[in-house]
């Protein structure tokens, strides 16, 4: 792959990444004439909007696709899907071998925050379950020729987090269960419409109690209160009186959604220890909480719930890359604004990656920016997802602020020269021919896009 290189020396830049925030990087740099290689670790580079935003948020996530097919279609861009960098590519070669002016690292956060129990992790696929595979079965598993993990969605089933991704897990029990539930009278629902619509609102219609449908539901073990779940945030320096009706909000918030899907709400707890029967997983001991100055603070009150299945989802972090310094669960970044990281003058880094959220309404630079409404309607508690395209534009101008700071610093790197671009340009197109992509990419996500059973 030698097309499209400069006739004079220019940036080139290695992206680790084609979701939002690396398409947005990616973009801006071709704007500016930069020769930019963007390496997804997927067949397509949607990243959390496709494998972490639940489907029902069907506008969405097609907005988004459009929005990064616009920038990674650029001519100055070369897509390389199927490449991990860490597994197929390393990073430290990537970094000083191939002739990359500057690399970005914008790979999220993909990798589940440990649930804190001493050896729980014993016990995935035995009665413990992650929040990332779970929502990746959930949006996948209904497509033709889908191989990843199964998972089943038994009533009762404890969640422990208390963010909105664990929002979406109990929907996501709840709606699949009461579909076979309504199924079973005779009444076959899409799912979609039923997350819309809400389950008390189909049942009605169709003159069913709720209560009959038989559903325990699962429930939701959140550390703090329910006034401090993160589902809207403060405004930066707001006084006590804008704090009390944000916490007002957030309150109202969920007992809208309990309402609405039915699962069940378990405030200031954290879980102790594991309950093991039969090598399985089969509960959770937890702590009671009290709030001591902001901060959740255990007593001496313990109390076991049992449940068929315990989904964790305390959070995402960033995969460990070999030649990457960590910081605990973070990578060990010196200047955070930017992601650099100490040893790698020409590495920067945007998105998640940087943030440690895994989910992309926390992604959010701005979050106060996006109206209460919003919210709400990203959660499911209105007639209709038109708040949608707020929560779209506050994700791309967290995005493009980023980036324009990052290719702003790029831009005044060394530029490489034609030669070294055409060296770089024929690495990758090796490896694109590896993975079988013809440097076709809307032929390629055509190709790849899962069609449904």
């Amino acid at each position: 792959m030698t097309s499209n290189v400069p006739t004079s020396p220019a940036p080139c830049v290695a992206v680790i990444g084609g979701a939002t925030a690396g398409a947005e990087v990616a973009g801006r740099l071709a704007e500016r004439g930069a020769v930019v290689v963007v390496f997804e670790m997927n067949p397509r580079p949607y990243g959390k909007i496709e494998d972490g935003l639940p489907r029902w948020h069907v506008a969405l996530r097609e907005k988004e696709y459009e929005n990064v097919r616009g920038k990674l279609s650029h001519p100055n861009v070369h897509f390389v899907p199927n490449t991990k960098v860490g597994r197929d590519v390393d990073f430290k070669a990537l970094v000083t071998e191939w002739g990359f002016t500057s690399v970005v690292l914008a790979n999220g956060a993909w990798r589940d925050r440990p649930l804190p129990i001493d050896d729980i992790d014993d016990f995935v696929g035995k009665g413990l379950v992650y929040q990332n595979p779970f929502i990746i079965w959930f949006n996948h598993n209904h497509e033709q020729g889908y191989e990843g993990e199964t998972f089943e969605t038994p009533d009762g089933a404890i969640v422990v987090g208390g963010g909105l991704a664990s929002i979406d897990v109990v929907k996501v029990i709840m709606l699949e269960n009461a579909a076979k539930k309504l199924a079973e009278r005779g009444v076959e629902i899409d799912l979609v419409e039923l997350e819309v619509k809400g389950i008390p609102k189909i049942c009605k219609a169709h003159d069913i109690d709720p209560a009959d449908l038989g559903l325990e539901g699962p429930t939701l073990f959140y550390r703090r209160r329910v006034e401090d779940m993160p589902l809207m945030d403060a405004p930066e320096g707001a006084d006590e009186k804008r704090l009390a009706k944000v916490e007002a909000g957030r309150a109202r918030m969920l007992a809208k959604a309990q309402e609405k899907y039915g699962f069940n709400m378990e405030p200031l707890c954290s879980p102790k220890s594991a309950i093991i029967e039969d090598g399985r997983l089969v509960g959770i001991e937890f702590v009671r909480n009290v709030m001591k100055d902001g901060r959740p603070t255990a007593t001496d009150e313990t109390f076991e719930r049992r449940g068929p299945v315990v989904i964790s989802s305390i959070g995402s972090i960033p995969e460990a890359i070999d030649g990457i310094p960590m910081r605990g669960e973070l990578f060990d970044f010196q200047d955070w604004d930017l992601g650099r990281l100490d040893g790698y003058p020409t590495v920067f880094s945007v998105g998640n990656v940087v943030t440690g959220k895994g989910n992309i309404v926390a992604s959010r630079k701005h979050a106060a920016q996006v109206s209460e409404d919003a919210i709400e309607k990203f959660l499911g508690l209105g007639d209709d997802r038109s708040g949608e395209a707020e929560i779209a534009d506050a994700l791309r101008d967290a995005a493009a602020e980023q980036a324009e700071a990052v290719a702003t610093q790029i831009e005044a790197q060394e530029p490489a020269s034609p030669e070294a671009i055409a060296s770089v340009l024929e690495k990758a197109g090796e490896q694109q021919q590896r993975v079988g992509y013809d440097g076709d990419f809307d032929a390629w996500i055509a190709k790849v896009t899962p069609k449904p059973l």
